[in-house]
């Protein structure tokens, strides 16, 4: 497919076939963005959920009668952990995502760029949307088993939907979500550095 598009200063003649390997090598990558940015964001989940759990460990400890419900926990130890996980854990997802369309686009040209929005867009939302449902799945399993299902609560079935629902909570509540998040911010990065892209790329 040959696309010709006249910019203010030049001609650009755009070719978007698959044979293309401007196009192809953008596609592969583009693929692989959503899988990458899921993986860092499920495991800056674990570290924030680990720290979390080493502070109540250390409250239960230290804070005396905590556990017979007389004194009060300190809440404000366990927000300050989350919020600055939140913030300090991000930063790499989002530099590969504004970092990602600006060296496809320098190093493969415009035609890149359109094979990574195009692989980035499509392997996003359908894994965007199976992280949703089968989060959810597993989440819904877990109380239906605890409702006195297959054992109940303490049985084979439910220690397994608790495992289930360890990966799934991050599944439906931060990785599937925030995949909406990196389809935008990289069609924006891709737009608003287009001309960049076009004037200094190494493959006209």
């Amino acid at each position: 497919m040959l696309l010709l598009a006249k910019t203010k200063h030049l001609p650009l003649a755009l070719d978007l076939s698959i044979l293309n390997p401007q196009v192809l090598i953008g596609l592969f990558i583009g693929g692989m963005l959503p899988f990458l940015f899921s993986a860092l964001t499920m495991s800056s989940v674990g570290k924030a959920a680990e720290k979390i759990v080493f502070e109540v460990r250390r409250q239960f400890q230290e804070i005396p009668g905590l556990m017979e419900g007389t004194a009060k926990p300190d809440y404000a130890a366990c927000i300050d952990i989350c919020t600055r996980s939140s913030l300090r854990e991000m930063i790499l997802p989002a530099l590969i995502a504004i970092i990602a369309p600006l060296g496809v686009g320098l190093l493969l040209g415009s035609e890149g760029v359109i094979g990574l929005l195009s692989g980035c867009t499509v392997t996003g939302f359908v894994l965007a949307v199976m992280m949703a449902n089968s989060g959810g799945a597993w989440d819904n399993a877990k109380k239906y088993v605890e409702e006195g299902n297959y054992g109940g609560k303490g049985s084979a079935a439910h220690k397994a939907a608790v495992v289930g629902d360890t990966v799934g909570d991050p599944f439906k509540d931060t990785a599937g979500p925030s995949l909406n998040i990196l389809i935008k911010l990289v069609s924006m990065v891709s737009v608003v550095f287009a001309s960049l892209i076009l004037i200094n790329s190494l493959l006209k």
